[in-house]
């Protein structure tokens, strides 16, 4: 676990993005869009492009986000990360260990972990994750390769048994979103009910009013 000083998890809606979710729109505006509309957390997730690439658009989110006050990380690339002076990254089973992640950024840092089981979740937290992302909660073909859906019951008891924010991820959108926050989890993950609406910042101001208020999880 972190200490008291460390970085707050601030944010209740955690934004990923997708490039081919944007309806051919170019991904700085929608992500911009989203941030208008409140979003406070966008990872950069783009698996698909040169390390060039990836770290130009790591600069270029990581203008926008400090515009806005919002944090950015950077899926899996530590190194671009620290480049642009992000405020974390997020992993998964194939990347990094989570000590060696931690020892190249610091403990001013946050990290985040995609888990799909209790185990997974659980060893997150042991490692010294800030946060985890649990799914996928609801079908979505983007997370078809991890199976099935884990349901809403599995969630809120991964939620109710850490410590540290679960955030729901995987198919999440405005008709389940209030459901997926019903227990303990903290906020949701998503990418296309934002990257992927006609008007990405309404989408945004839609979903956060269905989410507790994140006073409730500082107590």
């Amino acid at each position: 676990m972190r200490g008291l000083d460390s970085p707050w998890i601030d944010f209740n809606l955690y934004l990923i993005t997708g490039r081919g979710e944007t309806l051919g729109r170019n991904l700085e505006f929608v992500v911009e869009e989203a941030l208008r509309g409140g979003v406070r957390a966008v990872q950069l997730r783009d698996k698909g492009t040169s390390t060039k690439e990836l770290y130009e658009t790591a600069q270029e989110l990581r203008r926008l986000t400090s515009r806005y006050g919002a944090k950015l990380f950077v899926n899996d690339r530590v190194d671009v990360a620290l480049a642009v002076d992000a405020d974390g990254v997020h992993i998964g089973s194939s990347s990094l260990p989570l000590y060696k992640v931690r020892r190249l950024l610091g403990e001013r840092k946050l990290i985040g972990v995609s888990c799909h089981n209790q185990t997974q979740a659980i060893t997150a937290q042991e490692m010294g994750a800030d946060f985890i992302t649990f799914g996928p909660v609801y079908y979505t073909p983007s997370k078809a390769e991890y199976g099935e859906p884990v349901g809403i019951e599995k969630l809120n008891k991964v939620a109710q048994m850490l410590q540290i924010p679960v955030f729901a991820l995987g198919g999440v959108n405005l008709d389940n979103c209030a459901e997926a926050v019903a227990g303990d989890v903290r906020g949701i993950a998503l990418i296309s009910a934002i990257l992927s609406a006609p008007e990405p910042r309404e989408a945004a101001k839609k979903l956060l009013a269905l989410l507790p208020p994140l006073e409730e999880h500082n107590d």
